[in-house]
């Protein structure tokens, strides 16, 4: 026998079906659309996104570091600004002269990062130092630099002979720079971090001799055997002498007196015409008179003689002669160390 059997399908009424293909046409119509949307993006490459820009901070308004107003500027603009003007030379200026000098030459190291970084966090209007480290070695020789290009040394007066008459050229002062002062005016203006002129201070050198100093001045002539005082170049008085015998001429030349003695002892030189002479102590006789003023030019000086007939000739051995009297005024009035020209006017 042969068993036949039949599976009859579920029956799913009509109109549940309508609605179950409604609902799978709509999900497929919205996978095209989405579909085609996501197509048309990778063809086109619009794909649009939103990212977050910030902004560089600023240093608050009214902020400076040093000498520099950073308000509103960025690190960068900052660290710029406080740089150039850190590195811009320093004027200074010694004895008239202006020279400049930058913080590289000294050795001079800023901590602009540091103030940098202080100012972005600074409340308005602070004010802010620049940290400096200075270089004393580097500094010192900057500041010996400068000493040996404007110190002065003095220059003395200086005395001449010029048309027969004493003439004098006039003294100089010198100077020599405060060099401990001038490292530390230098050194306190790179720590302000100022660049306003700096004064190097001097002191003043005086010269050892002056026209003032240079005292009285005797000019001899000898031809005419006069002797001339001045005051420095202004005459004063003028005296008849005795000089020297042609076989003993006194002496040409510029020469000073050495020494002076009130009533000498008078003593033989090594001469000839002196030989087999003994001493002649003071007083009336003595060749010497009353005074002796000896001068550089040796055995040579002014002196008084009781030969008053010999004044105005040239009678001597080659000192000077003068009247007794005169002799002892001009002692009075010359002092060791006056300078006597003998000419042969």
């Amino acid at each position: 026998m042969t068993w036949a059997s039949t599976v009859s399908s579920p029956t799913i009424p009509e109109s549940s079906l309508a609605r179950l293909l409604a609902v799978k046409r709509a999900g497929l119509a919205l996978l095209f659309v989405l579909g085609l949307g996501a197509a048309a993006g990778v063809s086109s490459g619009a794909v649009t996104t939103t990212t977050g820009t910030t902004a560089d901070p600023v240093i608050a308004d009214g902020v400076t570091i040093g000498s520099v107003s950073v308000g509103g500027l960025s690190a960068d603009d900052a660290t710029d600004a406080v740089t150039t003007f850190f590195e811009t030379p320093m004027p200074l200026l010694v004895t008239g002269h202006k020279i400049a000098v930058t913080p590289a030459v000294l050795g001079a190291k800023a901590y602009i990062k540091d103030a940098v970084a202080a100012a972005l966090a600074a409340a308005p209007d602070t004010a802010l130092t620049l940290h400096v480290k200075t270089n004393r070695p580097k500094s010192e020789a900057f500041v010996r630099s400068v000493a040996k290009r404007f110190d002065r040394a003095p220059v003395d007066a200086k005395l001449s002979l010029r048309n027969l008459r004493p003439s004098v050229k006039h003294q100089k002062r010198g100077w020599a720079l405060r060099q401990l002062r001038a490292l530390s005016a230098i050194f306190g203006a790179l720590v302000a971090d100022t660049r306003d002129p700096v004064q190097l201070r001097v002191r003043s050198l005086e010269p050892k001799v002056t026209k003032k100093s240079i005292g009285p001045v005797i000019v001899i002539r000898r031809g005419s055997n006069r002797l001339y005082l001045y005051k420095v170049t202004r005459p004063w008085r003028v005296f008849g002498v005795a000089t020297g015998q042609s076989q003993y001429p006194t002496p040409l030349g510029r020469w000073t007196i050495v020494v002076k003695w009130r009533n000498p002892w008078w003593y033989p030189p090594n001469s000839a015409w002196a030989k087999g002479a003994k001493p002649i102590p003071p007083g009336p006789g003595n060749p010497l008179g009353t005074r002796w003023m000896g001068l550089s030019a040796s055995g040579v000086g002014i002196h008084g003689t009781p030969d008053d007939t010999s004044i105005g000739y040239s009678a001597s051995h080659g000192c000077i002669r003068m009247h007794i009297p005169d002799a002892e005024w001009l002692f009075n009035h010359v002092r060791i160390g006056t300078t006597v020209f003998i000419v042969s006017a």
